[in-house]
This record gives structure tokens, C-alpha cells and sequence, in this order.
């Protein structure tokens, strides 16, 4: 029997193996792939045929994945299961559960079916767990499905069988009644929950007696089965306890099962027991030690347990105080003699482990037993848990529980933020590097629920360190690979035969300067050197990368020796735990603080036209930067040891992409918060850490909520007002209800209950139940909107979008205080909604601020750009980040875009100011400055309105006198004439009047608004005033806040609301860091509303090693963990971006999703796509020539054909007339996309009949984007890949407006379950394309009309065809028949996936390997 639970190094299946005739396929075939509705489970089958070859192997993970895919557990054993069933039979059901949940595969859903059958397979799951019989290798399993389970207590089903197996009966257990009766001293409910418990056993019947026994006896026994397996040493028992430590973090990690968990364990003396053990102590565990570290930390957690508040340094302190002080007491009561010293020594004194051993080392072995039984310490155990209380088991216990323990701000300040060799090569990180789910991990993971926000922000950190070295060490070794080094005959010197792009070789960095260090600090405050850079050899472009580098971006310094050849290379990925295994002999980090050229000049962008072929080719760059104190301390500490100086062996700079080298300042955002104790808005607090009723946090439940608010051009109309609140009586003031025309004012839109909420002693899910919505009355009154002039530039922009029901819904929850959470699906206009809810809160709450924030500057600037149509004045907009200059708009909304709008206003308001005085013939120079300004409108402008005003408000004054009366005919001569109409009335006139005067004050509002701009001398004054004072809609990617938190903080910085676009696709820790950006007012975040707008049924961030993916759940969203806790959710339900028959391909995903009228009605929906039988088809590509898919380097898969037949369909459509602008090519992984580009590049890019798309990217950087029609590559062969995750097939299939063909291989997909329902519909049609030949686009052809079609039989068959038409179109253009084809302007010709603003994370996931290759470098050779 193997050592190893789900071996790692076995290869996963491939299609062969599902569908070949190996004995599982055939197995298979015979008991439950047949097309019947009943499969008998036969006993045999599942022990001789299924079992004991699984056991007989020793559970091979391949074995159990290829059972996995070919749906043992969904058409066999969950069908067949029945309380009679062999145990055999359960313990392959928890074998599946928990492959599927190692794959990341829905599990639960399964069983969802039959809750009773569910709890008893569980329960007998648990039995199970603690049979002594089982080996094991069964028992670890066994483990892993429950901690699975305890996972995913967001599952009712789950909930329901795990909750009794951590309640407060497990107190039961406890060493004594003191020991219970002192925790009911603690809180008072606790007592009230323990009698409550034993009412429930003493009321139940012998059934039900016997089940709470087993529920409150379980945790306990299994505890003690771990005590006892310490004393163990086999492998296999290792790898138990590694699960068990595993499993016992997951309950302390999250309050509902720490509640009464931690009690107990500690009853247990758990720790001390596990740090004495053998398996403890044996130098090969290193897992398991770091394993207890993790669980010591969670145990020890400063949280009150049952009120889930987290404890102050303070209170902490006073805890430990107190726990001395009880010490204390007892040594001078009890043992005056000898620890008389102890009990009159200060705390400070006693509090380290070596100065406590020493004073209890005095005490004898029976002393030190009842100094601790009178300490309230467990001193005996059962038989069973095989525990002999020793002399150094009582000490460590005593020990353990009064020293001062590390808080876990401790350990955040001490990690080192800046890598080193020795901290990329932790044996820890390594660990991480390998994951493949056998063995547990180390790592903090995050889960529905945290201790307390410094607990969130603790498990973030750490683990945005470890994503972080893991992608510095990867592209270290990549580089080093690339350079090539090798050895010359001179001593301690390497040649580099190789080169990269990243990296220069560099003689030693010469140190300038180490300043002293700062107060307080014992690191020096900077350590600045010099590095001399030979870039004579550099291609422009590369040198110009280099040149600029920015301020405070990361270089790397390295010590490289030649690397063993005799050692083998893997393509970035490393397979050995030595940083010298690679050459890497020593790694500094540098920050950059300025780029010098030969004369030590700073270096400037070069001048337009300045090229290689017109100025001296440069020889020198010198880079200044500032090394890693800390580290250049510990190092210069080691020279002075007499060891050798690292800083003369650095012989490497090397540089990384901008938008992967922001982890310096993301980790020092995280570090900061987690030890400032920033709070979460109060309102926000308990849904935040996932405690308490999960709809709290919305506007229905919230006493600041608005029963009255104005929803101005929400309502295009009285009917549209009407059609979106169907559940509600409309009333008005007026009996004319349709003639009321918008804005509308809305009253009484808070939902009326039919009791009020009552408080709840405990804090339950279902508190969500305790009030029913009854049908509300509202009351609409209207008003006239203001006349702010007679200009049309003064008349207000309306939107114009018929927003949905739920749409409406959604503006109106986000419009009022709160959480409001938005999911929408494709095309469902979550931007429309996002926008609208700006605008609302923009003109209701003109003191307030927003905070709008997204994923992708493309995200964000769609939002952008749909703001700035509407009434919002754009001088408060600003557009922070760099991606600003990529918005399509004519004005520059960044900080010094927007400083110099208001200095170019300032012209033109100056220029106004001149008009007005020549208007009322003041003398002076009044428009020299905005002072002059203020002077002259309070001295001239004012006066005369109130001298009009006089004269037109008397009951007396007729149209003719107010109009002769009016004072600026002169200043409103170029407005449209008349200015006064004749015939308008004198309610009109005076309005006009009105309108006027506005206009007039907005001049000198503005005005007094750009003084300051004249004040400050600065820019950087004048773009920080802006920010903190004038922009009221601040814009800018998630990734941006993280790195610039603390700077915009300390500018004082305040915002009352935050908007998040793409929300579901940003990970927790950036979902908060913009909650954060300001500081707090009376230790509260003044936040008044949150709006997450997202859907968690598409993409998830981006993560690329699957243990931080997989395994610590990394890639967890705030959005998603909202919509798992029961956060009440808006869900848009009416599409208008696809046709309803392509909609229909991911509808099964959106049961409740709708078409909007315009894709029902609109011609370019109704007509068929020219040249095309159907508007989306799958079309089956068999091998070519001889290959399907194949991999040049790992992870980075191509396949040709596929490529050779989405060039062959988009040449089609171009020689048809479709607009190259129309046309998108999308894949699933990052090489064919390289392959696709190359054979686009040969045979289209220099033709003017074909062109090139408008993008060939891959599916992850394409969500949130669409097109009119798609050619999507599927790639893979062999087995499904990613895509199994169907959120990345959602994303895949929903791009497409009016056409959609799919290239992939039918047998490969059509075996996956996860997948059959998206391609049930595409399997409906013919495998082979199929096209109406003769057609020209656009035609007028209906999508409905049946007509004969050609079918293609291959790739070779179509690109036939298409020669043909091109050599037609050809000799056409030869003849003069036609003309040639223009150059489409489009926005972005096959435009490259483009860096955010070089602070956005790598978006390619899992399924991309970077392109470090350049664009197809190592691609199949098409030519």
C-alpha cells in the first residue's frame, strides 16, 4: 500500500482514457454509462471491481479521476445509495466528494436531491472516522471530505450535519465542572445555551439521545485519536496528522466552530501535547511544524470567542497580566518557599519561556502536578489517548500558556516585504510551488467567515507574499535560464551567452551612502548605490524600457554562478529546494530612485523624431537606487564576521514587467492596515466578517435609510414608472397621472412590514425571515427642473435608457445608504446601472463623494466614458492611474488633465467676465484674475440683478417693462433669438430671467472654484487640492488604490461612498483596500454606501499557482463570499447584448434571464449572417496533419488546426464584406493565441482584402468586452483543461452579439458532465461548418429561413474555398471590376492585449503561461 494519500506523480487522464478500453471505461460502460433509468448496485461491483483495485494500487489519484469523469458518483453511487449499502459503497461516495473538491468541481449539488439520504451517508462518513479498524491511509480520506465539508458550511445540507458536532454539548468533554462553570462566569448566555442543550437530550427520545451523545462525544474522540497517533512515527500516520492539524485550523479559523472548539482544546493542552510529541520533534516534519505554528496562531487568536470582538493590544495584555498574576498567587500560597521570587518578580520579568523554566525548575514533579491542577490544568487523560504526564509535559504546559505570545501583528511587521534567496527559497514556499492537493499546506486560507479584520487582513498579507515570491523566484529563474551563464578561465568570473530583455550584466554596485537610522529604528534609514548599466548592445526599444524605469520601481540584483548542467531545467518552474540548483547564488532588492545617462544628467522622454538614426548611440545609463536596508545590515554584520561580501558578487540587474512589480507597495498598503486596527464601517462590520443577519447591511434594515428621494431622469415616463414598480400602489397629488411628466419625486419607498424586526439574542441566518415585505404605497410628485440658461450647451443631458424592473431595483437600493450587491449576467447593463446610481447620489447628495473602482482600466474607462454623458459637471470628475489617456473622450480627466481644464477655463471664464463689464460699461481690467472677478460681480453684477429683480417681481410691471428692465441684452446677444419670445407669458419671461442669472453665477461659482489654481504655485499642490477638495466622482483600478493607500490617506482624502465594477473579478484584499482609503473620524470609516456590482458566475481573479488558488482560496471575491453568506442580491434578469438563440448557449446558468425588446425586434437580431447557414455552430476539428494539440513548453498549448480554421472562417467573412472591426478571435490559452497572431501575420496582415481583427486575445482578457461575432478556439484535444471551470466557459460563450463559432474536438467535451448542459444546444446542429454560399454581407436573409447550405469537410476543404473567392476577388481587382478595398480606421486593429496602467495584476491565468516568448516565438512554424 502506497505512503502517500492521492499520489501526485501519476498523469492526469485523457480522452483515450475515458473513452478507450481500459477496465474503468468498460466498468463503465456495463453498471451505469448504459441509457437507463435504474442502475442496480451490486455489492460486488463496488468491493471486488471497484475497491480493492483502488486499495490494491494504493488509491492512485489518476485511478480516482478518470472514476471522477466518468460520473461514478452521479449515475452510480449516489443513485444506488440506500441505507443498506456497504460501508465500501460510502467510502467511495467520500472518495469522489473529495476529488471533486481537490478539483475545484461542484460537490454538494449532488446530493442536494435527498437531504435525508445525504445525513445518513454522513453520518456513517463520521462513524467511520473514528473506526480503529480502517487504515490509515482510508482515515485520511476520510479527513479530507470533512474538511471539505466543514469548508462549505454556507450549504444548508452541510450546515445542518457539521453544526452539532461543534456546539456547546462538546463541553461535555471538559477535564472538570470548574473548568465549565469558569467559562459560564465569562458571559452569561453561555449558561442559558448549556441548559438549553441539555433540555434538548433530556426531551428527546432514545433515538435522538443516542444521536446528540455521538454529536457531542465525536470531536472529542477524534482528538484523542490524534493525541494518541502523535506517538506515532510512520509516514502514512504523518501525513493523518497533517490532515488533522489541517482540520482543526479550519474550525479555529472561523468564529461558529472556534465557539466552543477552542475551550477545548485547550482543556486538552492540545499544543503542548503536539509540541512534545515525536512527530513534533522528528527533524523530517517540517510540514507538520509549520502546520502547528498555523493552528497555535488561531488558538491563540486575540477574540472574545462568543462575541466575535476582537481583543486590544491592551486587553491582550491585561489577559496576559492576568494569567501571570494567577500564577502568581498560587506560587506564594502554595509554594512560598520556593517561587517566592516568581510571585514578587514584575511582569516583564517573567514573562519570557527561559526565565519561567527557570523559576519552575525548581519545583519538584509532584509540585509541578499540583501547581498546574491548581491552575485549572488537565492532568490526566483516557487510556486511549496514551499520554504519560511527565515532568517536561507539565512544564511545557505551564510554560506555553503564561509566556508572552507573537500577535500576529508581530508576525505581519516581521516579514520581510523585499525577497532575498533565502526568502524565495523558504522550504515553506517551495511547498507551495508543488501542490497537487496530496499533502496539506501551511498556509492561512480564506474562508466565509474571519475572526476579526486584522484576522482577514493577517491572512491577505501573508498571502499575497507568497503569490508574490512565487512570481519573482519564477521569473528570476527564467532570466537566469535565458542568460545562459558559464564559466571562463579567469577565477570567481561568468560569461553570459544568452540574453534577456530583463536583464543586464553589471560590474558590483558601488555604495554611495547609509544613512543613519531614523529615531527610533535600529535598520539605517536608506542605503543608497549606483549601478552602471552597458546598453551599446541594447536594441532601441529595449533600451528605452530600461530608461524608463520610474521612481520607486523594484530591480533585482543577483549573484549568478553557471549553472549545472547536469541538472535539469524546467521552464520556470523550479524542482529543486537550492536558489543555487539555478545558479542563483544571492538576490538583493533595489528600489529605483532615478536614471542617469553618461554625463549623470536625469534621463527625460525622448523628444519625438530623436531615433538611433539621427543622435549618438548612448553607452552608458547609471541607475540610482536605494538597496534593502535590512538587508544590507545583515549582510555588512556578516562581512564583519569574516564571511564573504555578497554586494561584490552581484553581477546581474533585473527588471519586471510594471503591472507584476507592484507587490512592494500592495504589501506595504496590507501591512499598514493590519497594524493600524482600521475599522469597517459599523453597519458593515458583522456581514463583512460574515457573522449576523446577512441582509443587515441593506438600506431596508438600516435606520439612516430615505423614504424620500428624487430619482430626476430615472423614468423616462409615467408608464415607465409604472411598469417598473409593479408591486407597489403609485399615487400622485394630481389627478392627471399620465400627464406628469420626469423628474420624478419619489415617497414612501421604504418597505412596510407587517411586524417590525424583533432583535435576536443570537446571531442566526435566518434573521433575514423575521419580517415579510407587504405591498408598499408610494407617493410621485414632480417638479420643474431649473432653466440654467439659454444657450443649448446650458440645457441638462437625460438619460435615455429604459432601465428594466430589476434594474430600477437596482438603482434605487444603490441610490439609498448601504451594501446593495448586483449580479449581472452578460449583457444585462450593469454599467447602465452603475452609472445611473452615480448620477442619483451625485445631484441628491451634493456634499457627498464617490469612490468608483474596477478590475481593468477598460472596465473602468467604459464607466467613465458613460458618465461624462450625463448631467455631471465635469469638473468634478478626475480619473486617477494611468490608464486615463486610453478614454475616448476629449477632455483629460486625470489630476493634471483636469488642473489644466480649470486653468484653460479660467480663460474663458476671464474672457466672460470682460464681456459682462463692457455689457454693463464698468471700468477696469475685471477679467485679469478670479479675484478681480469676485470684486466685480459683488460690486457691479449682483446689484444690478437685485435692481431687476425689484422691478420684475412688482405686482405692476408688465412683460414689456421687464423685459426693457433687463440688464444684459448686450452680454446674451449671441444666444438664440429671441431671447424673450413675444408671445411667451410672464411666468416664462421671468423664467428665462431666472436662466439667465444662473448662467451668470455658474461664470463666477466657477470662477471661485479656480482661485486656489492661481494660489498654489505647485502642480503637485494644485493636483492634491483637486483631489481632496474639488472632485466629488473619483475613478480608478482597484489595483491603484493599493498601491497609492497610504499617500492619498495622508492627504486627508474622504469619500462617503465606493462603487466597484467587475467586483467579482478583484480578490478580497482589493476589495477592501478601497473601503480604506480614507482615515478614520471617531474610529469609524465615515462610509455611507457600498455598491458591488459583479458576477460570480463568470471569471474570479486571476491567481496563478494553485496552491494559493486551490487550497487557501486566494481567488475568492468579497462579491463572491457576500453571495455564499446569503447577502441579499439584486440579480438583472433581462439581456440586450446577443441574440436570444445565442443567449440560450449559457442561459442554463442565468435560469431567470430574459431578452430585452431590442434583441427580439431589431433588424441586425432578425437577420441571418451572411455567407453562414447558422449564427453559432460548433464545428469539430480532427487532427492536422497528423497533430491536435501540442506543447512547445509546459503550459503553453497550441494547436494549429484550429488556428489554420479561425484564419480560414475570418478570411471568409472578410472576402463576404464583414467589417475586420466586427470580427474578434478569441482562445483559451495564451500560446494559441501566439499561433493565431503568426498565421494572421502571413496570410492577412499585408493584404488589404483581409486586414486584421479587432483583437485576438484569450477568453479571461476578453470578459467584460464584446463583439458582433466571434471565432473562439477551444485548443485542447486531449481532456477539457481549464475550461472544466464552467465560469470560464460562461465568459467564453457570452461574448458574441450576432455570431458565435466554437472550434474544438466534440469527443472531448461532450464527456465532461459539468459541461453538458452548454453544449447540449451546440450538438444539436452538425459538427462541420456550414455555409450559404452566393450571400455578400449584409443580407437580408431572416435567421429563420430554411435554405441549402455547403458543408466544409475540413480545414484543407475551406481554405480551398476560400482561395478560390480570393483569387476571384483578385482578378476582379485586376480588371478594374471593383475597387480596392479601403484601410478600416478602427479603434484597435488586432489590438495586443494591453498592461492596465502597469500597476494591474497578470490577468492570464491558470490556463496562460506568460508569453515570455515574444508573440509566437516558439509557435509552430506555419509557413
Amino acid at each position: 500500500m502506497s505512503t502517500n494519500t492521492f499520489i501526485a506523480g501519476d498523469s492526469r487522464p485523457e480522452l483515450e482514457d475515458l473513452l478507450g478500453e481500459n477496465e474503468w471505461t468498460q466498468l463503465a460502460h456495463k453498471h451505469w454509462n448504459k441509457h437507463t433509468k435504474t442502475r442496480k448496485v451490486k455489492p460486488d461491483v463496488i468491493k471486488k471491481e471497484i475497491w480493492d483495485v483502488l486499495e490494491n494500487e494504493g488509491f492512485q489519484f489518476r485511478s480516482l479521476l478518470i472514476l471522477e469523469s466518468l460520473h461514478l458518483l452521479e449515475n452510480y453511487l449516489w443513485p444506488g445509495y440506500n441505507e443498506n449499502s456497504t460501508n465500501h459503497h460510502v467510502l467511495l461516495i467520500a472518495l469522489i466528494a473529495t476529488v471533486k473538491n481537490r478539483e475545484n468541481l461542484p460537490v454538494w449539488d449532488t446530493f442536494s436531491d435527498d437531504a435525508e439520504r445525504f445525513a445518513s451517508v454522513f453520518r456513517r462518513v463520521l462513524s467511520m472516522s473514528l473506526d480503529s479498524h480502517l487504515s490509515v491511509v482510508i482515515r485520511t480520506h476520510i479527513l479530507s471530505f470533512l474538511i471539505g465539508a466543514f469548508q462549505s458550511l454556507d450549504n444548508g445540507l452541510i450546515r445542518k450535519e457539521c453544526a452539532p458536532l461543534v456546539s456547546i454539548s462538546i463541553w461535555q468533554n471538559l477535564s472538570s465542572e470548574a473548568a465549565r462553570e469558569r467559562k459560564f462566569e465569562q458571559h452569561a448566555q453561555l449558561k442559558k445555551a448549556w441548559r438549553a442543550a441539555a433540555k434538548r437530550y433530556d426531551s428527546g427520545d432514545e433515538a435522538s439521545q443516542a444521536k446528540l451523545r455521538f454529536d457531542r462525544a465525536w470531536l472529542y474522540s477524534m482528538l484523542l485519536d490524534f493525541i494518541g497517533r502523535l506517538q506515532e512515527s510512520s509516514s502514512e500516520n504523518t501525513i493523518y496528522c497533517e490532515r488533522f492539524l489541517e482540520f482543526l485550523t479550519d474550525l479555529e479559523s472561523q468564529l461558529p466552530t472556534r465557539r466552543y472548539v477552542t475551550t477545548l482544546v485547550k482543556d486538552l493542552n492540545l499544543l503542548a501535547l503536539t509540541r512534545m510529541s515525536p512527530t513534533f520533534n522528528s527533524e523530517e516534519n517540517g510540514l507538520f511544524r509549520d502546520l502547528f505554528v498555523l493552528l497555535r496562531q488561531f488558538v491563540n487568536f486575540p477574540v472574545d470567542d462568543n462575541t466575535g470582538i476582537q481583543h486590544t493590544q491592551v486587553q491582550s495584555y491585561e489577559e496576559h497580566c492576568a494569567r501571570l498574576a494567577r500564577l502568581q498567587r498560587a506560587s506564594l500560597k502554595n509554594f512560598k518557599e520556593k517561587l517566592t521570587i516568581l510571585a514578587l518578580s514584575n511582569y516583564a520579568a517573567i514573562e519570557k519561556r527561559t526565565e519561567l523554566e527557570a523559576h519552575l525548575g525548581s519545583l519538584s514533579d509532584k509540585e509541578l502536578a499540583d501547581l498546574s491542577g491548581m491552575l485549572g490544568f488537565r492532568t490526566k487523560y483516557p487510556p486511549s489517548a496514551k499520554v504519560e504526564v511527565s515532568r517536561d509535559l507539565l512544564m511545557e504546559i505551564l510554560l506555553s500558556s503564561h509566556e508572552r505570545r507573537r500577535t500576529f501583528r508581530e508576525s505581519v511587521r516581521d516579514l520581510s516585504i523585499l525577497p532575498t534567496e533565502a526568502a524565495l527559497y523558504e522550504p515553506t514556499l517551495l511547498r507551495n510551488e508543488h501542490y497537487d492537493g496530496s499533502r496539506s499546506l501551511a498556509i492561512p486560507k480564506l474562508n466565509l467567515q474571519y475572526l476579526s479584520v486584522g484576522d482577514f487582513l493577517w491572512r491577505s498579507f501573508v498571502l499575497y507574499r507568497c503569490e508574490s515570491f512565487f512570481e519573482i523566484r519564477k521569473d528570476m529563474e527564467e532570466t537566469i535560464k535565458r542568460l545562459q551563464p558559464q564559466h571562463t578561465q579567469l577565477p570567481n568570473a561568468v560569461r553570459f551567452d544568452g540574453f534577456s530583455r530583463m536583464a543586464i550584466p553589471i560590474s558590483k554596485p558601488a555604495i554611495l551612502e547609509a544613512a543613519p537610522p531614523r529615531v527610533g529604528g535600529d535598520t539605517p534609514a536608506f542605503v543608497r548605490a549606483e549601478i552602471g548599466l552597458d546598453v551599446s548592445r541594447l536594441a532601441e526599444s529595449v533600451r528605452r524600457e530600461w530608461e524608463s524605469l520610474r521612481q520607486d520601481d523594484v530591480v533585482y540584483l543577483l549573484a549568478v554562478d553557471p549553472i549545472d548542467s547536469s541538472r535539469d531545467l524546467t521552464n520556470g518552474h523550479a524542482i529543486h529546494a537550492s536558489s543555487r540548483d539555478f545558479g542563483l547564488r544571492a538576490l538583493r532588492a533595489a528600489e529605483v530612485e532615478r536614471v542617469l545617462d553618461e554625463d549623470g544628467r536625469v534621463i527625460r522622454e525622448m523628444p519625438d523624431g530623436e531615433t538611433m538614426g539621427y543622435i549618438r548611440r548612448p553607452r552608458l545609463r547609471r541607475l540610482i537606487v536605494k538597496l534593502d536596508a535590512v538587508a544590507w545590515q545583515v549582510d555588512t554584520k556578516r562581512k564583519a564576521e569574516g564571511k564573504p561580501d555578497i554586494y561584490q558578487s552581484l553581477n546581474v540587474v533585473v527588471r519586471r514587467k510594471g503591472r507584476e512589480n507592484n507587490f512592494k507597495k500592495v504589501l506595504e498598503t496590507v501591512r499598514d492596515l493590519a497594524l493600524s486596527d482600521i475599522p469597517v464601517p459599523g453597519w458593515l462590520q458583522e456581514v463583512f466578517l460574515g457573522f449576523g443577519d446577512p441582509s443587515s447591511a441593506t438600506y431596508t434594515k438600516l435606520p439612516n435609510s430615505l423614504n424620500q428621494l428624487d430619482f430626476r431622469d430615472t423614468f423616462l415616463d409615467w408608464q415607465h414608472l409604472v411598469e417598473t414598480l409593479p408591486e407597489s400602489v403609485i399615487q400622485t397629488t394630481t389627478s392627471q397621472e399620465p400627464s406628469i411628466k420626469p423628474p420624478y419625486v419619489l415617497n414612501g419607498i421604504l418597505p412596510e412590514s407587517l411586524e417590525p424586526p424583533r432583535p435576536s439574542k443570537k446571531r442566526r441566518r435566518d434573521d433575514s425571515e423575521l419580517s415579510q415585505p407587504v405591498r408598499k404605497s408610494i407617493k410621485v410628485s414632480t417638479y420643474q427642473p431649473p432653466n440654467n440658461g439659454p444657450y443649448p450647451t446650458d440645457a441638462p443631458k437625460i438619460n435615455q435608457v429604459r432601465f428594466t424592473q430589476t434594474q430600477v431595483e437596482a438603482i434605487m437600493s444603490g441610490t439609498q445608504p448601504g451594501l446593495t450587491v448586483i449580479v449581472g449576467p452578460p449583457g444585462t447593463g450593469k454599467t447602465d446601472v452603475a452609472t445611473q446610481i452615480i448620477n442619483n447620489i451625485y445631484h441628491d447628495f451634493p456634499t457627498q463623494r464617490t469612490l468608483l473602482i474596477a478590475h481593468s482600466n477598460q472596465a473602468l474607462n467604459q464607466l467613465f466614458q458613460k458618465i461624462t454623458k450625463l448631467d455631471i459637471d465635469e469638473r468634478h470628475l478626475l480619473r486617477l492611474g494611468h490608464g486615463e489617456e486610453d478614454l475616448e473622450t476629449d477632455v483629460s480627466y486625470s489630476k493634471h488633465g483636469r488642473v489644466e481644464s480649470f486653468l484653460d477655463n479660467r480663460g474663458h471664464y476671464l474672457a466672460e467676465v470682460s464681456r459682462l463689464a463692457a455689457n454693463v460699461e464698468a471700468p477696469g481690467a475685471h477679467g485679469n484674475s478670479c479675484e478681480t472677478a469676485g470684486y466685480f460681480n459683488s460690486v457691479y453684477i449682483v446689484p444690478a440683478w437685485s435692481k431687476f429683480w425689484d422691478t420684475a417681481n412688482a405686482a405692476e410691471t408688465s412683460i414689456p417693462d421687464i423685459t426693457t428692465s433687463f440688464p444684459f441684452h448686450q452680454y446674451f446677444s449671441d444666444a438664440p433669438q429671441p431671447l424673450f419670445p413675444p408671445e411667451a407669458s410672464k411666468e416664462q419671461v421671468l423664467d428665462i430671467a431666472r436662466g439667465c442669472q444662473r448662467h451668470i453665477e455658474r461664470i463666477f461659482t466657477e470662477l471661485e472654484d479656480i482661485r486656489p489654481f492661481e494660489i498654489l504655485r505647485t502642480s503637485r499642490d494644485k493636483a492634491n487640492y483637486l483631489l481632496i477638495k474639488e472632485a466629488r466622482i473619483i475613478a480608478m483600478t482597484s489595483t491603484h488604490a493599493a498601491i497609492r493607500r497610504q499617500e492619498i490617506a495622508d492627504l486627508g482624502f474622504h469619500y462617503d461612498n465606493v462603487i466597484m465594477e467587475e467586483a467579482a473579478q478583484i480578490t478580497e484584499i482589493e476589495n477592501f483596500i478601497p473601503l480604506a482609503l480614507q482615515n478614520p473620524k471617531d474610529d469609524e470609516l465615515p462610509l455611507q454606501r457600498v455598491v458591488l456590482c459583479g458576477d460570480h458566475l463568470q471569471n474570479s481573479p486571476i491567481v496563478q499557482n494553485l496552491a494559493f488558488r486551490q487550497f487557501a482560496n486566494l481567488e475568492q471575491s468579497l462579491f463572491l463570499r457576500f453571495v455564499r453568506l446569503g447577502v441579499p442580491t439584486i440579480n438583472l434578469d433581462h439581456q440586450g447584448r446577443a441574440r436570444p438563440s445565442i443567449a440560450e448557449l449559457y442561459k442554463w446558468r442565468y435560469p431567470k434571464l430574459e431578452n430585452l425588446p431590442n434583441v427580439l425586434s431589431e433588424t441586425e437580431y432578425l437577420r441571418a449572417n451572411a455567407g453562414f447557414r447558422h449564427e453559432y455552430q460548433f464545428i469539430d476539428v480532427p487532427d492536422y496533419k497528423g497533430i491536435g494539440e501540442s506543447q512547445p513548453t509546459p503550459h503553453y498549448f497550441q494547436n494549429l488546426g484550429e488556428a489554420e480554421y479561425a484564419v480560414a472562417i475570418y478570411q471568409y467573412m472578410r472576402l463576404l464584406g464583414y467589417p475586420a472591426s466586427k470580427i474578434s478571435i478569441l482562445t483559451t490559452y495564451a500560446g494559441q493565441r501566439a499561433l493565431i497572431r503568426d498565421v494572421l501575420s502571413h496570410r492577412c496582415a499585408k493584404n488589404r482584402l483581409f486586414g486584421l481583427p479587432r483583437i485576438v486575445t484569450t477568453v479571461d482578457k476578453y470578459q467584460g468586452e464584446q463583439n458582433d461575432y466571434v471565432i473562439l478556439s477551444l485548443v485542447r484535444t486531449t481532456r477539457v483543461g481549464y475550461l472544466r471551470d464552467i465560469r470560464r466557459l460562461t465568459v467564453a460563450l457570452s461574448r458574441a452579439r450576432l455570431g458565435l463559432y466554437i472550434l474544438g474536438r466534440r469527443s472531448v467535451f461532450e464527456t465532461c458532465y459539468e459541461l453538458r448542459q452548454a453544449f447540449v444546444h451546440l450538438f444539436e446542429r452538425s459538427n462541420q461548418l456550414l455555409l450559404r454560399t452566393g450571400e455578400i454581407f449584409p443580407t437580408d436573409r431572416l435567421l429563420g429561413d430554411e435554405v441549402e447550405a455547403t458543408e466544409m469537410a475540413s480545414v484543407e476543404h475551406l481554405g480551398q474555398y476560400v482561395f478560390v473567392i480570393t483569387k476571384a476577388k483578385m482578378d476582379s481587382l485586376k480588371a478594374g471590376e471593383m475597387p480596392l478595398p479601403v484601410i478600416e480606421e478602427t479603434p484597435e486593429v488586432m489590438r495586443v492585449d494591453k498592461e492596465d496602467d502597469g500597476e494591474g495584476p497578470v490577468e492570464d491565468g491558470v490556463e496562460e503561461e506568460e508569453e515570455k516568448y515574444g508573440q509566437g516565438e516558439d509557435a509552430i512554424d506555419v509557413t
